[in-house]
């Protein structure tokens, strides 16, 4: 007789099967990529032998994400030059994880350095990065990509949290979150809703804060007169829509108009767009940053009770931290246009007080006021400033902007270069500081997030051709007698009237006016915000905090709808990047969590 078969094995017990974890990162762009890039560096140490599931939310492309899918025009650049982009750590970035070194974008892109790539160019590297990333991942951690919007975040502290995604009738469980979610949409604030509501009645075109490359610009009609308002980077991408993108072309310094162009009047608060990309090479030795702000100033600002007031406490600090950056390198490249020694100034400069103390000694020691570092002037340079009529005030702005693209690409003004090292020093300090606020970014931005020098030029070949008019300083609309108007303090009196209004700036990324259902739904569960309106987060490693200061055990967030936001998720090689030692952060302690949950974690 055949012999009977053997018992089956009783099924092991489910507390004795090995734990399997579950990680959800809303968010698959840059910054989600970086975390996986930091996960995977740092699981080796921190994360041996247990299953995990890495679940990657996001309708947009994985690595490229919205901002640099490549379903967009190929005539909008990068911001930056290719040498000066990468995804990947070096041994300036402060952090406890290994560095994992790669190429830069135009090393692994085969191009010119000096290039500004065009934007589907950056995609093609951050989907090239974050195949990387996975691949990098030790095999018993799996990621899972789910193309859906995330609509809300569920759970106690206490327990798994349950990630709620469109047209997915089941939640995905989590044992952490982390919301990595990039740039997002936001409703109107009040005077937007109460201008949009003007141009529906009056049959206007009222274009409100949105990514230009979303944007329906077809409204626009040519040869129409259309008010901007803003002068940044959204405002570069506009003009380039709506004339390279309709058709025009450049001969040399002269714009060639298609005839399809509407008639631009920009104009913002400081009434100038950003200061040039600087263009060309550091060379020689780098000032030694951080000085006066570093570590242990933050701790001791961190430190204090009551609360901090950006200007008093923390500004002048980061005042003399550029200053030093400006004036150490001036002294040690430059040293025939000054009139002392470095070491003698250099003591001197750390003893003397902010205001009339400190200006006396670099009046006496540097002869030439161009040499002499001015943060308000270079912040508000039309503070002031006025012109008796609408023509001298363009023949006056083209002057200033062809003096600032003349300066920011002449080595003679190096010093330039040393500030732009010093903001980057300041930014990397500033973000492990609470109560910072949004002039700082502005201010930053302004400085050192400005436009390449070509697209400059190309602003002064639309203004020579009367496609582009600027409005001036503190510029403000008026919706009234069934038009928009626009005044600016540059020409007193004078004011503009269009039919159409683009606001040409990014939506803000507050918690209580995002579009984004998740965001608000953990403002309604009781997150934490900023007087900017900025979601709180731990800064040591990002975890959100609610609005008594409590950290969230399972839920983390990075990026600009936080306070801990950075200047980008990617970075210029050896400065640190603020963003990569985030991203290491929060991997780490996400890591750690998740191998000492227990069995009974699993649910």
């Amino acid at each position: 007789m055949p012999s009977e078969p053997p018992a089956p094995s009783p099924a092991p017990h489910p507390a004795s099967r090995p734990a399997r974890r579950s990680l959800v990162i809303v968010g698959a762009g840059p910054r989600g990529t970086g975390l996986i890039e930091r996960i995977a560096a740092n699981a080796p140490e921190l994360y041996a032998g247990s299953a995990l599931d890495i679940h990657l939310v996001d309708p947009y492309p994985p690595g490229a994400g919205r901002i640099w899918r490549a379903a967009q025009s190929p005539l909008l650049w990068m911001n930056s030059h290719a040498e000066d982009v990468t995804v990947f750590t070096d041994e300036t970035v402060r952090m406890a994880g290994p560095v994992r070194p790669g190429p830069t974008l135009h090393e692994w892109a085969g191009l010119d350095g000096r290039v500004f790539a065009d934007r589907r160019i950056q995609g093609a590297y951050l989907r090239w990065a974050h195949e990387q990333a996975v691949a990098a991942l030790p095999p018993e951690i799996t990621v899972h990509r789910h193309p859906r919007r995330a609509l809300r975040v569920s759970g106690s502290r206490e327990e798994r949290q349950q990630v709620w995604l469109e047209g997915r009738p089941r939640p995905l469980r989590a044992d952490l979150v982390v919301l990595a979610l990039g740039h997002l949409d936001a409703e109107p604030d009040e005077e937007q809703s109460a201008l949009a509501a003007y141009a529906r009645e009056h049959g206007l075109v009222h274009l409100p804060p949105d990514f230009t490359a979303d944007s329906d610009l077809s409204a626009l009609g040519a040869g129409e007169p259309v008010l901007v308002r803003g002068f940044g980077l959204a405002f570069v991408d506009l003009t380039v829509l709506l004339t390279e993108g309709r058709g025009g072309r450049y001969e040399g310094d002269v714009y060639v108009p298609s005839g399809r162009e509407p008639v631009l009047y920009v104009g913002s608060r400081r009434g100038v767009p950003y200061h040039s990309k600087i263009g060309y090479d550091w060379t020689g030795e780098r000032p030694p940053l951080p000085r006066f702000l570093g570590p242990a100033e933050i701790d001791a600002l961190a430190a204090r009770s009551g609360g901090l007031d950006f200007r008093r406490d923390v500004w002048p600090l980061v005042e003399k931290e550029l200053g030093f950056a400006h004036y150490h390198r001036l002294f040690t490249a430059h040293a025939e246009r000054t009139a002392i020694a470095w070491a003698d100034f250099e003591e001197k400069y750390a003893a003397a007080a902010a205001g009339p103390e400190r200006e006396a000694l670099v009046a006496s020691a540097v002869p030439d006021p161009r040499d002499r570092l001015d943060l308000a002037a270079l912040d508000r340079p039309l503070e002031g400033v006025t012109y008796g009529s609408f023509e001298e005030l363009q023949e006056g702005l083209r002057g200033y902007v062809e003096g600032d693209l003349n300066r920011r690409h002449d080595p003679a003004y190096s010093p330039d270069l040393a500030v732009f090292l010093g903001l980057l020093s300041v930014y990397g300090q500033l973000v492990r500081l609470e109560g910072v606020g949004s002039w700082w970014h502005g201010f930053f931005s302004c400085l050192a997030s400005g436009p390449p020098g070509p697209r400059l030029r190309q602003l002064l070949a639309l203004s020579r051709a009367g496609v582009v008019n600027f409005v001036g300083a503190d510029m403000t609309v008026r919706a009234e007698d069934g038009v928009f108007r626009a005044y600016g303090a540059t020409v007193p009196g004078r004011s503009v009237e269009a039919r159409a209004l683009v606001e040409a700036r990014l939506p803000e990324p507050t918690l209580r006016r995002a579009l984004d259902p998740l965001l608000r739904g953990l403002h309604a569960d009781g997150a934490g915000e900023t007087a900017d309106g900025l979601l709180r987060v731990d800064r040591a490693d990002g975890r959100v905090l609610d609005r008594s200061g409590r950290p969230h055990p399972r839920r983390f967030a990075l990026g600009p709808h936080t306070d801990g936001r950075t200047p980008g998720a990617f970075t210029r090689p050896h400065t640190g990047g603020p963003a990569f030692r985030q991203n290491d952060a929060t991997a780490r302690a996400a890591l750690v969590f998740l191998r000492d949950l227990g069995a009974d974690a699993v649910g």
